[in-house]
């Protein structure tokens, strides 16, 4: 297949359930451009901070913590600042870094008597005729006319019309319903889409009909940014003040899950089998070397660098110059540290990077890069000699971090361009798998479930909140349960009601009636 140049809009399927679809960020667009990536004014609450500290070897850590940086240096672009930062984090380039770890406030939400789980994703369309209306919903008030919409359609239109999306949401359902059931908490859970049916809306107008007051929601977006996290607090915000149930419902939000064990443990799985895989394919080839160079490329949807910049709490830094980029290249770190403890003869001359996909737009906005593409053309590999004699890369393994399942952006920018990409180059190559319904992952889930629901459990005996990651200066794991006000929040556009939004001094307004 032939490829793009470097810039140019790449055909997306609009199914991914975290990141801006390509005709909805092509639409969009309202995102002012942040003057400096990583930089959100240090002294918007300086009274929230806690100084990042270092260790006596001049290593660099954060709140006392290593950095997770010693697997293998990110393979970076030099010039690519808004993607990837820097190949480690030291002493040096540490500098005056503030993470939002060094936000005190705690960031577990008390439990509470949740009745309801709702398993919210981004929708899809599941028929030849849904397609239209479906990309109409994605694109409501922008204005983009059918005929552009029929060129984002085509992806769907190959796949009968069907986006993968709902049958692994179905399944992710069934998932959970069996662990919460074996398990517990007790507690029904159901599913509601943004763009097609379930709706919001009319899952939450159904809930309040048959007595639920307490709900809890759990969106199928594991980073943070607008479209993975506040856009869905948005999608409850509005749902309640057109139903007329604000201060009548409590609607809450499970946290952004980027590292959560279960998450890290299914990408794991995959790149040690992908790995030994593709080694096993290169060691078949007559002209394969005996160690081989292999690159993994961590892939997720890119977004425009004016959302990316936005993403997170303010006045924090961040490593790349986002929220958005820096979990990824976290969660990227502790795969490797998986693979490196569980079997480090497969990362034997191996490098990594952050790759994006599925950009749209017009090429003069700028997105993150680089583009998986243009990543693998840029590769010394069989079909491509460096000219200095530079070592190709023979196998390339595509990870999927950035998605939970393999909806269209995987089935078509990874499986079919990059794949296609790959082969063209003389690259062994394979994509491994997403965490679907992988065991540990449903495990986590169902754990995020139990630290917010009340069942009668003395605190002390309650499951602790669980990551990958280093803790927070408060001493807690993970990211928030109630986001920062102006957290992830567009530059310019109208502002809408949210739900799970921290407020100092506020009280439950909800009431049973």
């Amino acid at each position: 297949m032939s490829q793009q140049p470097h810039g140019a809009t790449r055909g997306c399927g609009c199914s991914h359930p975290g990141s801006p679809s390509a005709v909805e960020a092509a639409a969009e667009n309202t995102s002012a451009v942040s003057s400096a990536a990583g930089v959100a004014g240090v002294a918007a609450h300086p009274a929230r901070f806690a100084p990042a500290h270092t260790n006596p070897s001049g290593e660099g850590t954060l709140n006392g913590s290593l950095l997770p940086d010693d697997v293998i240096p990110n393979r970076t672009d030099p010039a690519n600042t808004a993607s990837n930062g820097p190949a480690r984090l030291t002493e040096q380039t540490l500098g005056e870094y503030r993470s939002e770890r060094t936000i005190i406030r705690v960031r577990a939400e008390e439990p509470r008597l949740y009745d309801l789980v709702i398993l919210s994703s981004f929708g899809g369309p599941e028929g030849q005729e849904d397609v239209i209306p479906f990309l109409r919903n994605v694109t409501a008030g922008r204005g983009i006319p059918d005929e552009r919409l029929e060129e984002v359609a085509t992806h769907y239109r190959a796949n009968g019309g069907v986006s993968p999306i709902n049958e692994q949401n179905r399944a992710l359902l069934a998932a959970l319903q069996q662990a919460l059931a074996e398990r517990g908490p007790h507690i029904p859970i159901t599913w509601a889409n943004r763009n097609w049916k379930p709706y919001v809306k009319d899952v939450l107008a159904e809930a309040y009909e048959n007595g639920h007051r307490n709900v809890l929601v759990l969106a199928t977006s594991a980073y943070p940014g607008y479209s993975s996290c506040r856009q869905y607090r948005e999608d409850y915000g509005i749902a309640l003040q057109q139903l007329g149930l604000e201060g009548r419902m409590h609607v809450g939000k499970i946290r952004q899950f980027f590292d959560v064990p279960g998450f890290a443990r299914a990408f794991a799985d995959g790149l040690k089998d992908g790995l030994a895989t593709v080694r096993e394919q290169l060691a078949a080839r007559d002209s394969g070397s005996v160690n081989p160079r292999l690159r993994i490329m961590f892939c997720t949807h890119s977004v425009p660098t004016s959302a990316a910049n936005e993403a997170g709490p303010r006045g924090v830094n961040y490593e790349g110059g986002s929220a958005y980029v820096e979990k990824h290249l976290q969660v990227a770190r502790a795969v490797l540290s998986l693979v490196r403890d569980e079997a480090p003869q497969l990362l034997q001359n191996v490098e990594w990077e952050l790759v994006y996909q599925s950009r749209s737009g017009p090429p003069s906005m700028p997105w993150l890069e680089p583009d998986v593409n243009d990543a693998l053309e840029a590769l010394p590999t069989p079909a491509n000699p460096a000219e200095d004699g530079e070592a190709p890369v023979e196998g390339v393994v595509l990870v999927p971090l950035g998605f939970v399942s393999d909806h269209m952006e995987v089935k078509w920018d990874l499986d079919t361009e990059a794949l296609d990409t790959c082969e063209r180059l003389g690259v062994v190559a394979v994509r491994t798998p997403t965490p679907g319904t992988h065991p540990a992952y449903v495990e986590s889930l169902r754990r995020l479930i139990e630290e917010r629901v009340e069942n009668g459990v003395p605190a002390d005996l309650r499951p602790g909140r669980e990551s990958v990651c280093a803790p927070s200066a408060s001493g807690q794991y993970g990211w928030f349960d109630e986001c920062e006000p102006g957290c992830c929040k567009p530059g310019r556009g109208a502002e809408k009601p949210v739900v799970a939004e921290y407020c100092t001094g506020c009280t439950d307004r909800s009431e049973e009636d």
